[in-house]
């Protein structure tokens, strides 16, 4: 029959992605919105938030544009409020707000960086999934997606505050999934592997190689995104506690 959209595989679902704004964050939210999902798009800076939620509205989708630090427990809880008021419903979080902040060894690093590196890659999905997991027990079930690193799988030296973020991200999601499964929710880490996004301007070229691995080949944002939109569809019963990567390499 012509003249009418098929529906996408999210259509009726309301999505919430942190780190929103740009990159990895973007292109999941404008995926999720071209597969029929409404989108809560969070992140610090106001106007890339505004701008994606008019990316999703041009799409034909409801938005709701949220500025909030994911770090900090007052803003979360606000912004749980909003978007229960908009939407009265989550069925799809992706905790995506994340990034490397101390780089130096540990004899070398500032303790207030390292804590901060810590802070932004586990606790703030830590508070953004417990502030929403009410929501979603509700109206009955949903999907949390946890945008991983390989780094959180594997020691290295230097880079350990976010290895230690990302591997505690890891464990949550491992132990999330055993305590809400019988919600009918459905918890799992994304591992995207090297991604060209703002942050690695200068260092990584989406189809080539990044400098630490000749086997990888650098992904780009949207490339990220079917990997989350195929999580987020899964039927209620799918895979959980588990973490699905598109690395090129053992992790």
């Amino acid at each position: 029959m012509t003249g009418l959209k098929a529906e996408g595989q999210l259509s009726g679902k309301v999505a919430m992605v942190t780190g929103g704004g740009r990159g990895i964050g973007r292109a999941v939210a404008l995926a999720f919105a071209r597969e029929g999902a409404d989108l809560c798009v969070v992140a610090r800076t106001q106007a890339q938030v505004e701008s994606v939620a008019g990316e999703v509205r041009a799409l034909g989708r409801r938005a709701l544009a949220v500025t909030a630090d994911v770090t900090d427990p007052a803003q979360v809880e606000r912004m749980a409020a909003r978007v229960k008021e908009a939407f009265g419903r989550v069925d799809v979080l992706v905790n995506n707000a994340g990034g490397g902040i101390e780089r130096r060894t540990v004899l070398e690093s500032d303790p207030d960086l390292w804590v901060k590196d810590v802070t932004v890659n586990l606790i703030s999905a830590y508070l953004v999934t417990r502030a929403l997991l009410p929501l979603m027990i509700e109206t009955g079930g949903g999907r949390v997606i946890n945008v991983g690193s390989g780094m959180g799988h594997q020691a290295g030296a230097g880079q350990s505050a976010y290895r230690v973020g990302k591997a505690g991200l890891w464990m949550l999601t491992r132990c999330l999934a055993e305590e809400v499964w019988s919600y009918g929710i459905d918890v799992n880490e994304l591992i995207p592997g090297p991604v060209a996004t703002p942050l690695t301007q200068g260092r990584m070229q989406a189809g080539g190689p990044p400098p630490f691995a000749p086997s990888e080949r650098v992904k780009t944002p949207e490339e990220v995104a079917q990997l989350a939109v195929y999580l987020a569809a899964q039927p209620r019963g799918g895979p959980t506690a588990q973490s699905f990567s598109l690395a090129r390499r053992p992790l």
